[in-house]
């Protein structure tokens, strides 16, 4: 029995969850898997019924889980919350709690989905990138942190800080996953600047050396987001800081014409939490419009990284394949003037493709 700790969280994310959920129990249905998903509360929803955005309760829940599936976090209804009781640090504790330090992103343009990229179809049709994010250190840990009052003036303060042991176990994850792709890693940093990111780029240069088989670049950020829109396909494995990727893995979603099609896991050495990349889209919740996809999808991701199941997440791959194929769409992936469906049926979609194809 694999147990499934599952946290819609807010906004838009009970309906892409449910959606994502459908396609898992399919996939059990057909493969003799034993799940048995539990529901908990994590961001602003845990906000509205206990005060804490990760109660205990949810924090021992997933805890005991096998793997963990997020929805999505936050709004602007918590917007005037302390920092410590905004949605997005139950997120992050999270995180932390299960030690899921290393964020993979991958970022594959559909071929189906070619036309809706703001970018020429020849610059992203052979785009297949991996963004490899560190995901429990930099600025968004580090301490002292906090605002003040100087001279009359308001004043806020944070710490980016990594320590060689943090950047050499992500930059271990990020060398391996080359391994069986194309072989190449650029390590993205400021180096020319901060001094966090020197360190960075000594440590990455270091572990470069245990993979001699994999070739090695660095490029600050600043290039690295520019080289993203004008040469995306020359990117295999990107690997970076959890600021950095946080931003750069947003701005390539736009690579695919939607962030709604992008998964991620998050992985250490125990469990991993799986969740799309986008937002709670509070402006949509409740209007069956939103793409569950991304979510679908980190459900691959983790039947292939948590469930030991590679053949059944390629085979939920080729369902969202296959109702592409059919020309589905929701709102934020169709052409103009071309319908759409909802996320419920684009749920229900995958579903029925996923039996058509028999098994894995």
């Amino acid at each position: 029995m694999k147990k499934i700790a599952v946290f819609p969280g807010d906004g838009i994310g009970p309906e892409i969850t449910a959606a994502a959920c459908g396609v898992l129990e399919a996939v059990a249905d057909l493969s003799g898997m034993e799940i048995d998903m539990q529901q908990g509360l994590v961001g602003g929803a845990a906000l509205e019924a206990h005060g804490d955005p990760l109660p205990e309760e949810s924090l021992r829940l997933a805890l005991s889980a096998d793997a963990v599936l997020l929805g999505a976090v936050g709004g602007p209804k918590w917007d005037s919350h302390p920092p410590q009781l905004r949605p997005e640090q139950g997120l992050l504790r999270l995180r932390k709690g299960l030690d899921l330090y290393a964020n993979l992103r991958p970022v594959q343009v559909w071929p189906q989905l070619v036309d809706s990229s703001p970018l020429r179809p020849e610059l992203v049709l052979d785009v297949d990138i991996l963004v490899v994010r560190e995901l429990t250190g930099d600025i968004y840990f580090g301490t002292p942190r906090g605002t003040d009052i100087q001279n009359g003036l308001r004043r806020g303060w944070n710490t980016m800080v990594y320590d060689e042991n943090e950047i050499r176990r992500i930059a271990r994850v990020a060398f391996d996953a080359a391994r069986g792709r194309r072989r190449k890693v650029c390590s993205v940093d400021k180096a020319n600047v901060l001094e966090t990111t020197r360190l960075w780029r000594e440590v990455v240069t270091e572990v470069a050396e245990e993979f001699p088989d994999v070739a090695l670049e660095h490029m600050y950020v600043d290039n690295a987001a520019m080289q993203l829109v004008r040469c995306p396909s020359q990117f295999d494995v990107i690997l970076t800081g959890n600021m950095f990727g946080d931003i750069l893995s947003d701005e390539a979603s736009q690579l695919t014409g939607s962030i709604g099609m992008l998964p991620s896991a998050s992985l250490g050495s125990g469990r991993g939490m799986y969740e799309p990349i986008h937002g709670s889209a509070p402006d949509i919740a409740g209007r069956d419009v939103a793409n569950p996809l991304a979510t679908v999808l980190s459900v691959s991701m983790m039947l292939r990284h948590s469930l030991g199941s590679t053949g059944w997440a390629n085979q939920v791959e080729e369902a969202v394949r296959t109702v592409l194929d059919r020309g589905l769409r929701t709102a934020d992936i169709a052409s103009p003037g071309v319908a759409s469906i909802g996320t419920r049926a684009m749920g229900e979609s995958v579903v029925a493709a996923l039996r058509q194809g028999g098994g894995a």
